[in-house]
């Protein structure tokens, strides 16, 4: 790559989706200037880098953008090739790629429906969440990270789990996520702790809890 790069990432602090840019920019140690964005107000710069889907993040790689997330991520390793966060192998290349859309478009997916519903209908959003989030825990088969004895592409798309689900538990009460009925991914999330950058990716907690206490408030208090 050439020596002088200018890298933009457009994203808001409270959202997985840009803080996994993030995570992959440093795990390359790839210099880039982050933009916050207010998605109340979006500014005429995401909307010109992104006018289909209008939405954070967006990379912005000398001056050519790329967006939505998983489309991001190997965009980043396929540019900077140094610690890559993908297999090599082509089949572990495309499981890698479904359990990382299985993170976003089933756990994730599940856990936004348990914070918008009540009643029986968030039993069963519940109980969704339980069972994808233990067939993700399975892939694990006894490795330190998805990614084998480092951490990858999975790992940084499931750093979601990690924060997300025990704060909405926190919320709503109960105990569909716990060490004793997670063991394997609590050992992960142990593992996953004691890398500074991932830390440095992190949402502060207690801004985070505010912020989605204010979500499911808001939610409950909208119009049925």
């Amino acid at each position: 790559m050439a020596d002088q790069e200018e890298v933009k990432l457009y994203g808001v602090w409270a959202s997985p989706f840009s803080r996994r840019i993030e995570l992959a920019l440093k795990l390359k140690g790839v210099p880039f200037e982050y933009i916050e964005e207010d998605l109340s107000n979006k500014s005429p710069s995401l909307l010109k880098y992104n006018p289909v889907h209008k939405k954070i993040p967006v990379l912005v790689h000398n001056g050519k953008p790329v967006a939505e997330s998983l489309v991001i991520l190997e965009y980043i390793d396929e540019t900077w090739k140094n610690n890559p966060i993908l297999p090599l192998d082509p089949h572990e290349r495309a499981m890698t790629r479904f359990w990382a859309s299985f993170i976003d478009n089933k756990i994730l997916a599940a856990a936004v429906k348990v914070v918008y519903s009540e009643g029986k209908e968030r039993e069963v959003a519940i109980l969704e969440v339980r069972e994808h989030t233990k067939m993700l825990e399975q892939q694990l088969n006894g490795k330190d990270f998805f990614g084998g004895d480092k951490i990858g592409f999975v790992d940084i798309v499931g750093n979601v789990v990690a924060l997300w689900l025990p704060i909405n538990q926190e919320i709503l009460g109960g105990e569909f996520f716990t060490p004793e009925k997670f063991p394997g991914l609590f050992e992960w999330i142990g593992k996953l702790q004691e890398i500074d950058l991932v830390n440095e990716c992190r949402p502060p907690r207690e801004k985070l809890l505010a912020y989605v206490k204010a979500i499911y408030e808001s939610s409950k208090n909208a119009p049925k």
